[in-house]
């Protein structure tokens, strides 16, 4: 759990850093919730009870979500690469994470409704970008750029030529 960790990343929340770690641990394999911090006295920003921190794994990468409030968002600069196998993979995170009021954008990037962005990438785009064959990473990456949502038998076509 992220308490034992030598090493956890933190992210910010506005409040909701308790229901962002359920939906994560609803959502991914190796993922659950675990210690809750609760303010023990009223605090300026909130009051006596209210959730500070909560300790949570995420694909089992230790996190904690701070409520720390609406001083800070989230940008693109972190992100959640998360590697599918298959199509349907792809398409149980990325329905998950849009589906729950979050959002889409380009080339296997979507956001969640909490600000995190995260990468639905399945291994053979990675394998595609990568092969050896520049023409054949060039029409992979080509056909990457097109999508939001990863289309794997978009992207086999494309390394087939």
């Amino acid at each position: 759990m992220a308490g034992a960790a030598r090493n956890t990343i933190c992210l910010w929340y506005d409040g909701e850093a308790e229901q962002a770690a359920r939906f994560y641990a609803q959502t991914f394999p190796d993922s659950s919730v675990g210690a809750i911090l609760r303010a023990p006295a009223d605090y300026p920003s909130g009051r006596r009870g209210d959730v500070l921190t909560v300790e949570f794994t995420v694909l089992g990468i230790p996190c904690v979500g701070l409520n720390g409030g609406p001083a800070f968002r989230h940008c693109e600069a972190f992100s959640f690469q998360v590697s599918t196998a298959d199509q349907q993979e792809t398409d149980r995170y990325w329905n998950a994470i849009v589906g729950n009021g979050g959002s889409e954008s380009e080339c296997g990037w979507c956001r969640d409704r909490w600000g995190i962005s995260w990468q639905i990438t399945p291994r053979i785009l990675l394998e595609g970008v990568a092969d050896p064959d520049p023409a054949v990473a060039g029409r992979v990456f080509a056909a990457m750029m097109q999508m939001r949502k990863i289309d794997i038998a978009a992207i086999e076509a494309a390394r087939r030529g």
